[in-house]
């Protein structure tokens, strides 16, 4: 079962989304991921399998070229896949186009396929194989 974790304030955010996702393990769930907002970019990870796995994909981020990804509000995500493999490119968060808009979603939308044609007819291209890519796009 899909689970969502929100945080906008003053504290450092990871600790506290890292903390929320393991509170909802015993939910069950295949994938997960976290997008946080520094400034005007919006930095996302997300992986398949524990959430130990998402763990050691941000420490090696912020250990990284880029530093340490200091951000007071994000979103996270635990995922039971019901649209696409459980992969990272179907885990949540989901981005639009513009990578402006990271969206988290539970549940199943289920006119997804008509919006989605509709869409790519439009011209957008779709990253991943879920239903929730189709609302934030």
């Amino acid at each position: 079962m899909c689970g969502i974790v929100g945080y906008i304030g003053s504290a450092p955010i990871l600790p506290i989304l890292l903390e929320g996702l393991k509170r909802l393990e015993y939910r069950g769930y295949d994938s997960a991921g976290i997008s946080v907002i520094k400034g005007s970019k919006l930095f996302t990870t997300k992986t398949p399998g524990k959430i130990a796995n998402l763990e050691r994909l941000i420490a090696a981020n912020e250990n990284g070229k880029n530093g340490k990804v200091e951000a007071h509000i994000g979103i996270a995500h635990t995922r039971w896949a019901t649209h696409g493999a459980p992969n990272e490119v179907n885990a949540h968060p989901h981005h639009d186009k513009s990578g402006q808009i990271s969206l988290v979603h539970n549940g199943i939308i289920e006119n997804y396929s008509v919006l989605k044609r509709q869409l790519q007819e439009a011209g957008v291209v779709f990253k991943s194989d879920t239903d929730t890519e189709v609302l934030a796009q």
